[in-house]
């Protein structure tokens, strides 16, 4: 098995169907590990789904051992009631990876396709095909939620692992960032 200095869970919630992708860090470039979905139409109890995403959750971490937590924000609609439901599939997830005793990180839905794709409207399929080219795989799944998952853990990825904001001291343009960073340098 490959050893990451990262693992990265990213969660795209829902009560209908759960996204989840776990990409893995090796010398700052991301690797795909898993990504899937929590089908819950079967269920037609809310608390079922709530107690089913819990224990996927709770069992994700427990396989794959993440050091960082990254889920999608709801996106504001003109349903309520939808909403309710998305803000308490979300909470569930957090609150799951918070007993697991890791932090948690939240994104905007436009601020993880700016992140991954430069464009903050991007769709869906725009989303898969930066993913593809990213992390190097062929498949298309089945539902957009596995994609969308794993957009958010890239996009984490992306925003914590800038090396101009981690950088030592004050830069005054590339030349300061190649002193500074001179393993950085390919040749």
């Amino acid at each position: 098995m490959q050893t990451f200095s990262k693992i990265i869970l990213g969660i795209d919630p829902g009560t209908v169907v759960m996204g989840y992708g776990l990409i893995g860090i090796e010398q700052h470039q991301p690797k795909l590990i898993e990504m899937d979905v929590l089908k819950l139409t079967k269920h037609k109890d809310v608390y079922i789904r709530l107690q089913l995403i819990h224990e996927k959750v709770k069992e994700i971490i427990e396989q794959y051992h993440p050091t960082d937590f990254a889920i999608e924000a709801p996106f504001f609609g003109k349903n309520v009631q939808s909403m309710l439901k998305l803000g308490r599939a979300q909470g569930v997830a957090i609150a799951t990876a918070m007993s697991a005793g890791l932090g948690v990180t939240e994104y905007s839905p436009k601020k993880v396709k700016q992140s991954v794709t430069g464009n903050g409207n991007a769709d869906k399929e725009q989303v898969l095909k930066m993913m593809q080219h990213y992390l190097q795989f062929k498949a298309k799944p089945k539902y957009y939620d596995a994609t969308d998952a794993l957009s958010v853990a890239l996009c984490h990825h992306f925003q914590t692992s800038n090396v101009l904001l981690k950088s030592k001291g004050k830069l005054n343009g590339w030349e300061d960032f190649l002193k500074q960073n001179p393993g950085r340098v390919r040749r």
